[in-house]
């Protein structure tokens, strides 16, 4: 493999790592290796230090096919406890509202889950990387500062109910580019008149990469081992 010419990894990212962080340790070992001193390594399209699974890390000229990698479509598995929000959406921030949820059922959740999907706007978590006035949004909400982020318009092809344990629902999402998963588990919440937030996100696929083709981040020594010769 030519990873100075330029290749596409399929990672599998770890929880509690930042997109970044992944790129920083692919790039130092291929650098080691490689014995060069710069190497361009970019990811395409970032998940969040809570969440896990595929992440496409591109090296040398791959870093300009990042736009098209990023826009194609994506699927996710997620958990979403019902009755509780926060700050954040996930579980990055504590809660901060408790709502009844004995009103929820099974049938209620698949009848709310099928008014997002096709063609929807979505107003992102302002705990996100959306810019505002050249910020990044979480910047302002970590200091407690109010923003206003405009609804995006986005597709949501699929949305499937994997099980159903009140007040915990897991599901399975397949989205466009741009789909906050925190914050369709937010909206969810409003639907169904009771709060909500993520508490598991796993990316499962990237266009047609699975997770069962991406490398764990202990598999990469043995893996560069076998391809840089």
């Amino acid at each position: 493999m030519d990873f100075i010419e330029g290749e596409v990894l399929y990672i599998d990212k770890p929880l509690h790592w930042s997109s970044f962080r992944v790129v920083r340790v692919v790039r130092a070992k291929l650098c080691s290796r490689l014995k060069i001193k710069k190497l361009k390594v970019g990811h395409a399209g970032t998940l969040d230090p809570l969440a896990t699974g595929v992440m496409l890390v591109c090296t040398g000229k791959k870093t300009k096919e990042i736009d098209s990698l990023q826009a194609q479509t994506k699927e996710y598995v997620a958990t979403i406890r019902l009755g509780a929000t926060t700050p954040s959406f996930d579980l990055e921030t504590e809660i901060d509202a408790i709502f009844p949820t004995d009103h929820v059922t099974r049938e209620k959740v698949e009848r709310a889950l099928i008014k997002f999907t096709g063609n929807i706007e979505q107003i992102p978590p302002s705990f996100s990387a959306c810019k505002v006035d050249g910020k990044r949004a979480y910047e302002f909400a970590r200091k407690n500062e109010t923003i206003e982020l405009k609804p995006k318009l986005l597709v949501i092809d699929k949305i499937e109910l994997l099980s159903c344990n009140l007040p915990n629902i897991t599901i399975r999402v397949v989205c466009s580019k741009g789909t906050y998963i925190r914050a369709l588990a937010r909206d969810i919440g409003i639907e169904l008149q009771s709060g909500a937030h993520l508490t598991s996100l796993i990316r499962t696929r990237v266009g047609n990469i699975t997770l069962d083709e991406c490398l764990k981040m202990d598999e990469l020594d043995d893996f560069f081992d076998r391809n840089i010769h």
